[in-house]
């Protein structure tokens, strides 16, 4: 089976108070705590990560990219199969399982990059998490007339989970809890944000 490039988002709940916290409690740093990704759960396109395919390559990922403090990822959706360090943005601190959801926590970087995605976070912009491998899958015809779950394969290879603006599937966001009510709209504040930070 020919490897593909296998793009998943999910949202990244995080209110304005926590951020607040945890610059507070970091010295200035942001770091954020969320689900990173979800096992056994046939997500917006259909697709299911297996536990053990998405266990396995989670304890490759942390005893490698983890422990090292090079577990990078990038703002916004990268069609490569490496990080390019000029858009990191994050480092992943830990991961930890609980059920079935991976949970994990991220530092936000002082790159510019990561500068973009913290004021996005202070501003009460939504955000998903995405996470970013390698691998194969196959088709698995549903018997009670559903449509067709798409199974990822045990050669599948974790490269990075990114912070994205816009969900690659319909309805993969939900509302950050406490946020607060804006005339602007998202883009607008987005682009706001980014010109301010370009402008030092």
């Amino acid at each position: 089976m020919n490897k593909q490039l296998l793009v998943d988002v999910r949202p990244f709940d995080i209110s304005r108070t926590q951020i607040d916290e945890s610059i507070k409690e970091n010295g200035g740093r942001l770091v954020v705590k969320g689900i990173l990704q979800r096992a056994e759960s046939k997500n917006q396109n259909g697709r299911v990560y297996p536990r053990e395919v998405l266990m396995k390559e989670v304890q490759k990922y942390s005893e490698t990219q983890v422990t090292e403090r090079r577990a990078l990822g990038e703002l916004d959706h990268p069609d490569s199969s490496v990080v390019n360090l000029n858009n990191a943005s994050h480092n992943v601190l830990e991961m930890h399982w609980k059920g079935d959801d991976l949970l994990g926590t991220v530092e936000i970087l002082s790159t510019p990059a990561g500068n973009i995605l913290k004021e996005l976070f202070k501003s009460g912009i939504k955000l998903g998490i995405s996470s970013r491998g390698l691998g194969s899958v196959e088709t698995i015809k549903e018997a009670d007339g559903e449509d067709a779950t798409v199974q990822v394969q045990p050669d599948f290879e974790l490269i990075a989970f990114d912070f994205v603006s816009n969900p690659s599937t319909q309805g993969a966001f939900l509302r950050p809890v406490n946020e607060s009510v804006q005339k602007n709209t998202p883009q607008s504040n987005i682009e706001g944000i980014i010109n301010s930070i370009m402008r030092g």
